[in-house]
């Protein structure tokens, strides 16, 4: 049973998770107009394999890091490998703060499939707040009117999939570590991409496409020295990441620790408008808000009908 203890170091290692992937849009969002997706995820997949090694070694594991849910583990290294890539491929075309704030649909879809997939509770009142929520994300969006920006589908699936691979991790946590998890998924992650970079080149460059989609197409570079130090360094944001995620939905109960991800709006925000003077917009911080309250309240509804006794002091109150 998941206790109030492990709901806090849940949240701490998602605090810190997303603080770290915050530095990873940076990097994507300064390389990426002169690389593909995919060749920047291979080259962060070669050095993050190692890493995940590293930490598995770090838990006191030996050998390669093995599963008795290898199924599990494939699905859960895909959701993240199509997450991932259409993240970045939404960070080509749309400020960062848009994209986080896209972004926190996650706790929503968590939220959503807690219920659908592991069988938690939800009652009405958290239910008419996930609709709060994705009227936000829908401010954000905002389909069908002239500022409509289609990299926003990119990070709406994103989010998805990635609401998918917490739900598998509720699912492994109790055969596999999360360097396990982390080794697996970064695995599926370079054969995926491996096998889908030939079919990308072979398709080339198209001409006036969206920035999003040029982003997937757009011709291999020998990358130069620094560049190849940052995609470098995405593979250890992207080890050390990973692990800190799988650690906070294998020891949180999900309905508890996914709000949390909205620290990720902040980050975001901050190194926008400091790297590159991106001011967001009102219907971003409306849209933003929406889903912020939402969580939020979804959080307290949790807590409040939760029945054993907390320990003091608590501080999530």
């Amino acid at each position: 049973m998941t206790t109030a203890s492990d709901n806090i170091k849940g949240i701490g290692f998602i605090l810190v998770a997303f603080l770290i992937f915050s530095l990873q849009n940076i990097a994507v969002k300064w390389i990426g107009g002169g690389y593909p997706v995919l060749e920047i995820v291979i080259f962060r997949s070669f050095i993050a394999l190692p890493c995940t090694l590293l930490l598995f070694r770090m838990e006191g594991g030996r050998g390669l890091p093995k599963t008795k849910q290898p199924k599990l583990e494939y699905a859960r290294g895909f959701f993240l490998f199509i997450s991932y890539t259409t993240y970045f491929m939404g960070l080509a075309a749309l400020h960062l703060a848009d994209v986080a704030a896209i972004r926190n649909s996650a706790p929503l879809f968590i939220t959503f499939l807690s219920v659908v997939v592991l069988g938690e509770k939800v009652g009405p009142r958290r239910w008419l707040a996930l609709l709060v929520g994705f009227a936000g994300v829908l401010l954000i969006v905002r389909p069908g009117s002239t500022t409509f920006n289609f990299g926003s589908i990119f990070v709406l699936i994103a989010t998805l999939f990635y609401a998918f691979n917490v739900m598998t991790v509720r699912y492994l946590r109790t055969t596999d570590s999360s360097a396990t998890m982390a080794y697996y998924s970064t695995l599926v992650y370079l054969v995926a991409a491996f096998i889908l970079a030939p079919l990308a080149a072979l398709v080339g460059e198209v001409p006036n496409a969206h920035p999003s989609i040029a982003f997937l197409f757009r011709a291999w570079a020998m990358p130069t020295f620094t560049d190849w130090l940052i995609m470098s360094g995405l593979g250890l944001v992207w080890a050390s990441g990973m692990f800190l995620t799988a650690r906070a939905y294998s020891m949180a109960q999900a309905s508890v620790a996914a709000p949390f991800e909205y620290v990720a709006l902040l980050y975001n925000v901050m190194w926008g408008f400091v790297i590159w003077h991106e001011v967001p917009t009102g219907a971003m911080w409306a849209g933003a808000i929406l889903t912020i309250l939402s969580g939020v309240y979804i959080l307290y509804r949790e807590r409040r009908e939760r029945k054993r006794p907390l320990p003091t002091p608590n501080i999530l109150v």
